[in-house]
């Protein structure tokens, strides 16, 4: 879909959008409506919920750096932005099941906020920005919601199957006179954001597009000698810059050298500090967040711009086993068994590579590619970068190396967002492991993985749209060695930096 048509189609929804200006894609409230109007029919399917309920949500609040003044940059909670799509804290949204009808309640500012905040809004100028039907203030909440007389207010609490953390309730003075249920709400809303809907698939897109420009600079400015923080400030810069993206969908993972085998690289113990150096293959895992949706994309490519023969072949491998999956992707296809391929593309062209000997088939059963692969092939994506939904009440997660890391088992739909990221790492404490469990190390040439000691990793890592026959591919990204290699070596000798950046246009 070009850039003038993905424009068009949400600009052609009537209504207020929100927009950041230049480039930027217009988002229509209408997405949020619909949102709400596909929870409201799932919620009228279910038996349980009586005539006259209402949902209740309460939005993110403001915070602070520990006991200071200094405010966190906020981000809205994710399921009180996929309902309402406001972008203020400390807001409650309310929607009557039976009609659909929407209330938003806005804190009560004082006037001191107009000093040192800014104008003080009216309700009627939220009421017409998101494209509700009435908000009120939030201390007016008790006595709003009892003048509409619900049977029940569906209040969200459920765990997240990815943090183990616990949805935040809904709660204000007064709530203890009404009829409360914290149970139905969450499996229905959380199924409801698996599927995407048109409007959302555009915003995703975009997300896409964004970052898949800004991996090709970092791809093109990286010099031996640099930080890696650098490349993540350049990757933040882009998507900031020509994106609007004011936040990124998680921490940067910008890993050079040996750092590539690190999955989680990037943290605070590890802050992507190091040098790059002459050889190295740099794993770099970013995505850019646009009005809370977001992206996740790995690129892996040699410093230098050119692969050694070692780095060829297991980067070949990866791909290889990334194409196998994009390839068999389709509704009705279970997620586990596309882990499964990936990691028997790489057992056998491991095996073609020198590292492995032996029977394949044997290798997969004492679970050889959990090795080289311990995380999960990918996960759901959405307004939470591992999105909700991936285990709901039926899907069991499966106890097996590798497999167990799966942050989904389901059978895929039409409408859900995937990444596909597989990877081959080498893990000293992983291959130690299998070295020292005769199971394993009868297939491995020790002598051959010496030479792979040290070498890291490579993901490639795409999002995907599942489609009616098949897949479609959100992200564009140079992916073949050649590709790669041709790419870079067009940047050799330009000179690039933040301001040339920052003017193009």
């Amino acid at each position: 879909m070009t850039d003038e048509v993905q424009r068009g189609n949400m600009a052609a929804a009537e209504g207020p959008s929100f927009w950041l200006g230049n480039e930027t894609l217009k988002v229509p409230a209408a997405l949020f409506a619909l949102n709400r109007k596909r929870l409201c029919d799932r919620l009228r399917g279910n038996k349980d919920v009586q005539k006259n309920a209402i949902v209740l949500m309460q939005g993110g609040e403001e915070a602070q750096r520990y006991c200071t003044d200094t405010g966190i940059v906020f981000r809205q909670e994710s399921y009180f932005h996929w309902t309402f799509g406001v972008t203020e804290p400390d807001c409650y949204g309310a929607i009557d099941v039976d009609t659909g009808k929407s209330i938003v309640f806005v804190p009560k500012l004082p006037e001191s906020y107009a000093v040192w905040m800014g104008k003080i809004h009216h309700p009627e100028y939220f009421r017409e920005k998101y494209a509700v039907d009435e908000v009120h203030y939030k201390d007016e909440i008790t006595s709003v919601l009892a003048s509409k007389k619900p049977s029940v207010l569906l209040t969200l609490r459920g765990v997240n199957t990815d943090s183990g953390n616990i949805s935040r309730e809904a709660s204000f003075e007064g709530i203890s006179q009404f009829n409360v249920n914290n149970k139905i709400l969450h499996p229905e809303i959380a199924e409801c954001r698996v599927i995407k809907t048109d409007m959302e698939l555009e915003v995703l897109r975009y997300t896409n597009k964004i970052s898949s420009e800004a991996h090709k600079e970092v791809m093109k400015a990286i010099k031996v000698g640099m930080k890696e923080y650098e490349m993540e400030s350049l990757f933040q810069h882009y998507c900031y810059t020509r994106g609007g993206m004011r936040h990124t969908s998680y921490t940067c993972i910008c890993g050079s050298g040996n750092n590539s085998s690190v999955l989680h690289y990037g943290h605070a113990g590890a802050p992507n500090d190091k040098t790059v150096e002459d050889g190295d293959l740099c794993l770099f895992d970013m995505g850019g967040e646009y009005y809370c949706y977001a992206s996740d994309i790995t690129c892996t490519f040699p410093a230098n711009g050119k692969f050694t023969p070692d780095q060829r072949a297991i980067y070949e491998a990866v791909l290889k086993s990334s194409r196998a999956v994009m390839k068999a992707i389709k509704p009705g296809v279970a997620w586990p068994d596309m882990h499964r391929l990936a990691d028997r593309v790489h057992l056998e062209e491991l095996t073609k590579i020198g590292i492995l000997k032996g029977n394949v088939d044997d290798m997969v059963k004492v679970h050889l590619g959990a090795i080289f692969m311990p995380h999960g092939l990918g996960h759901l994506l959405g307004i939470d970068v591992h999105d909700v939904g991936g285990y709901p009440e039926g899907v069991d997660r499966i106890n097996l190396p590798g497999l167990k890391s799966l942050r989904t088992a389901r059978v895929l739909k039409e409408g859900m967002v995937l990444t596909v990221e597989p990877g081959i790492y080498f893990i000293d404490r992983l291959l130690d492991q299998a070295l020292n469990d005769p199971s394993q190390s009868c297939f491995i040439n020790n002598e051959v993985l010496q030479r792979f000691r040290r070498f890291g990793g490579v993901r490639i890592e795409d999002d995907i749209a599942v489609a009616a026959n098949g897949m479609e591919l959100l992200t564009c990204v140079p992916r073949t060695v050649e590709e790669i290699e041709a790419f870079m070596a067009e940047a050799q000798g330009s000179t690039k930096s933040f301001d040339s950046l920052a003017s193009q246009k």
